[in-house]
């Protein structure tokens, strides 16, 4: 026999509520064990009936479903949240993510859809809605990115220029060439870099570099 699935709904919308209930009830293994309409009304359920999966709409009087998502995972450690949103909003998927929501789904999303993301988050897996999941990966390769250049910040574009050659085995002669400087003057830049990023020698530079991307923080036209 399925396990029974134990749900929260909170929507500030008595009529949603009712169709979100009616909707979900038809599984044989979902059971809605407690309704809100505010996001302290949402706590306050959750802390008191402990769901498998809380259903919260993101917009809520008072108290958002976001800050309300927070509080619940910080307070019910077994529920799995899932924001329901009529709007695919990125400053607000981002939010609910970082407050520990385990799924995010349009409102216009179908029922099956709907049930199948209850089911994947009482599993204890993740659930996002295809409508933002190209944003989702645009925003990590973005944070992904400004933490590599971080990883830079110190060094002038000269010295990742010559980072960047040296993390392809370049010699200070070789480089010199490449950038039209004098072999001294790459000597200082190399000895520069690796008191920046805390390198012992060039090996350690190049590894540094490569771990951080360097590829995708130096401009192409600077290592032609």
């Amino acid at each position: 026999m399925a396990k029974i699935v134990r749900i929260l709904i909170a929507d500030d919308h008595a009529v949603v509520r009712a169709g979100l209930r009616a909707l979900l009830e038809q599984q044989e293994n979902f059971r809605v064990v407690a309704e809100a309409d505010t996001g302290e009304g949402a706590i306050a359920k959750a802390k008191e009936v402990r769901p498998d999966v809380a259903v919260l709409d993101i917009r809520m009087p008072g108290l958002s479903g976001i800050e309300a998502c927070r509080q619940i995972v910080d307070s019910v450690g077994d529920c799995q949240v899932i924001m329901l949103t009529s709007y695919a909003e990125d400053e607000l998927l981002f939010a609910a993510i970082q407050a520990g929501a385990a799924g995010y789904v349009l409102k216009r999303i179908g029922d099956n859809e709907l049930v199948r993301a209850i089911e994947r988050v009482s599993r204890g897996e993740a659930m996002l809605d295809p409508a933002m999941t190209k944003t989702v990966f645009a925003e990590m390769r973005n944070i992904n990115k400004a933490q590599h250049a971080a990883a830079f910040s110190n060094l002038t574009p000269q010295e990742l220029a010559v980072l960047a050659l040296v993390s392809e085995g370049l010699t200070n002669r070789q480089i010199a060439v490449k950038l039209y400087l004098g072999e001294g003057t790459v000597r200082n830049y190399v000895s520069n870099v690796l008191a920046k990023i805390g390198a012992a020698n060039r090996a350690e530079a190049a590894a540094y570099a490569v771990k951080h991307n360097i590829d995708e923080v130096v401009a192409p036209l600077s290592r032609n």
